[in-house]
């Protein structure tokens, strides 16, 4: 007799299997037993013949070992009682109340997962079966369980045959075998995957979550850090602000002490002072005297009280820059630059933003500093070496370059691929000054104007216009070789220096035509001042007017630097240029070129650099610089 095994492969409760004949069947029919199928079907079962069963959804499969004859049947009775069968009670109410929670979640879903209720329901009715009972879990040869009522109304309708509802393969009502087991359920491999995946998932988000933790706090001391340095900028530039107020006191309280105690103006070289001055009010005073080795160019920054030097120190290869501040007690700090910047040729502050300086270098070089990292920030390669350069004082994103092949560049900041525009010049002579002009009015709008001075004289460049080729201003091309331009864009007056052209011809001396000298290579020495001039020029909408002109003594080998400074409404603007005969600065009054203030050098030595920068935050309205052999003279006026 073999013992009953639940699902699992384990034995139950004992029980009785009892192996009848035929005839002995069909004699206990009456004791309740749903195995019949060869006695004739009563009329109330031809009633339930009629009623056909379909199953809904497939059921799950066992393997059975034992398939008895047709001619057999297995009667199992249980002989535990009444308390079995209140177990068995409890297990179907409990599988009744599982299916009936499946179900529930199932139908707030958005669609029935089948495989949740898979060992839970009967696939013929979908009810839950029991472990006891007419709806008793049982299963069919080939493996597919439903409920026992059930399964013996399929098989004994007519339109069945005989046939398992799943997968059709016959069977009978004796080969039906009844299953003891508390509940059944199939193992969702998918939902074991799922479950796995969102265990992953979650041990990667708490991972991240912990690395943004540290992150978070990371930027946390960060900001509190930046929240005390600026707290401690601030108070540095209270503290600063102070220095400045206490600076200019002292200064007005220099200007109080010494009014009426100038010094008169020696016109030969016998002074012995450091400066010499007429008594005028508006005249200028020697402020500061700073030596610095081996400078060459510099440009004042009166916002930042910043002076920024070039330089080319003696036995040191290459050029670097020397910051140095205006407010006692003169810090300075060094910005060096690489070897292939070579020789630097110009410099500017840029008019809209202080912290930016451009310059150009024969490295074939334009580059921009920024002053408050002390380092380069742009720089574009250029086609031949670069000897001046300008901001475009109408907009803070445009710079220009004048090359020595006579060409001159527009760049774009924004775009540091290439230039904006490339424009050749008049002529292959290097373009030494360039001078960006205010807009007038005259032009279209966007269009900017660019003056420029080589040899042959000044130039007017318009760029995003339909102007391609520079012209020549009218009377500047005939006065001689073009040295030096200055140019003021408040008044739009300008100021061009020339010095004779030098004749060919080795036996021509000295002929003087006019304003325009011709002399030869053997007339002056190499380094000594010959007789040129100044031409004085005013802008007036798209034209230039001619309004002086001035002999001068000028370098018959360097080219020179010269400013303008533009005064009250009431005071004539200042043209300063450097003096070669008198070794220091010459200061004259514009448009009749009258002589105003000489200041002398501290070393009696050329000229090599004058800038002027004015400021309503400094007494007396601006500073004058001075740059004479490794020695920088800052002037300004008195009230």
């Amino acid at each position: 007799m073999a013992e009953p095994y639940n699902f699992n492969g384990e034995s139950v409760d004992p029980v009785v299997e009892v192996e009848l004949s035929g005839d002995e069947s069909d004699s206990d029919s009456d004791s309740g037993s749903d195995y019949e199928d060869d006695a004739p079907p009563t009329p109330a079962e031809e009633e339930e013949e009629g009623d056909e069963y379909i199953p809904i959804a497939p059921s799950a499969r066992v393997p059975v070992n034992h398939v008895p004859s047709r001619s057999s049947r297995v009667l199992s009775v249980n002989v535990e009682g009444e308390r079995t069968k209140r177990r068995r009670g409890e297990e179907g109410r409990a599988a009744a109340a599982v299916a009936a929670e499946v179900c529930s979640s199932s139908s707030q879903g958005s669609q029935w997962n089948r495989v949740e209720i898979d060992g839970l329901f009967c696939s013929i009715c979908m009810e839950a079966w029991t472990s006891e009972g007419d709806h008793h879990i049982c299963c069919l040869p080939c493996g597919h369980l439903f409920g026992l009522s059930c399964i013996n109304k399929w098989l004994r309708q007519k339109r069945s045959s005989g046939k398992c509802p799943q997968c059709n393969r016959k069977c009978t009502l004796k080969e039906v075998r009844k299953l003891f087991a508390p509940r059944i359920a199939v193992v969702d491999e998918e939902s074991q995957k799922r479950i796995h995946f969102l265990e992953t998932k979650c041990a990667s988000l708490e991972k991240k979550d912990a690395e943004w933790s540290k992150i978070e706090a990371l930027w946390h001391k960060k900001e509190s850090e930046l929240q005390q340095k600026i707290k401690q900028l601030v108070e540095r530039t209270v503290q600063m602000q102070r220095s400045l107020d206490n600076f200019n006191n002292t200064v007005a309280g220099l200007y109080t002490a010494r009014r009426g105690h100038h010094v008169p103006f020696i016109p030969d070289n016998t002074a012995t002072s450091n400066f010499s001055m007429q008594g005028s009010s508006g005249s200028f005073e020697l402020q500061e005297e700073l030596y610095v080795e081996g400078a060459r160019l510099f440009d004042i920054n009166i916002s930042s009280q910043t002076v920024l030097v070039a330089r080319r120190p003696p036995k040191v290869g290459g050029c670097h820059f020397t910051k140095i501040s205006l407010m006692p007690p003169h810090g300075t700090s060094e910005i060096f630059l690489s070897l292939s910047t070579n020789i630097i040729k110009d410099l500017h502050f840029c008019p809209l933003n202080t912290n930016l300086v451009l310059f150009a270098s024969l490295g074939k070089k334009l580059s921009i500093l920024s002053l408050e990292s002390n380092n380069i920030t742009l720089s574009y390669d250029l086609p031949c070496p670069a000897w001046s350069c300008s901001w475009d004082i109408n907009s803070p994103h445009h710079v220009y370059a004048g090359l020595q092949n006579g060409m001159l560049l527009e760049f774009d900041i924004r775009q540091t691929a290439k230039p904006l525009e490339s424009r050749s010049g008049l002529s292959n002579n290097p373009i030494h000054t360039v001078h960006s002009l205010p807009y007038n009015g005259t032009l279209p709008i966007g269009a900017r104007t660019v003056l420029s001075a080589s040899s042959i004289g000044i130039c007017q460049w318009i760029f995003e216009a339909a102007e391609e080729r520079p012209s020549l201003v009218p009377t500047s091309g005939n006065q001689g070789v073009c040295i030096s331009l200055a140019h003021c864009p408040t008044t739009e007056n300008i100021v061009a220096t020339y010095r004779p052209k030098v004749e060919t011809f080795p036996s021509c001396e000295v002929a003087a035509t006019g304003s325009q000298a011709f002399v030869s290579h053997s007339s002056q020495a190499i380094g000594q001042g010959i007789q040129g001039s100044h031409l004085h020029l005013k802008r007036t909408g798209s034209s230039y007017e001619t309004l002086g002109s001035a002999s001068a003594t000028v370098s018959n080998i360097r080219l020179p630097r010269c400013t303008i400074i533009c005064r009250k409404q009431e005071q004539p603007c200042l043209f300063v240029s450097g003096d070669e005969a008198a070794q220091g600065l010459l200061l004259q009054e514009l448009p009749s070129f009258a002589f105003n203030q000489h200041l002398q050098s501290s070393r009696k030595s050329f000229i090599s650099d004058v800038k002027y920068a004015s400021s309503a935050n400094i007494q007396g309205g601006g500073v004058l610089g001075c740059l004479s052999e490794s020695t920088l003279q800052l002037f300004t006026t008195r009230s």
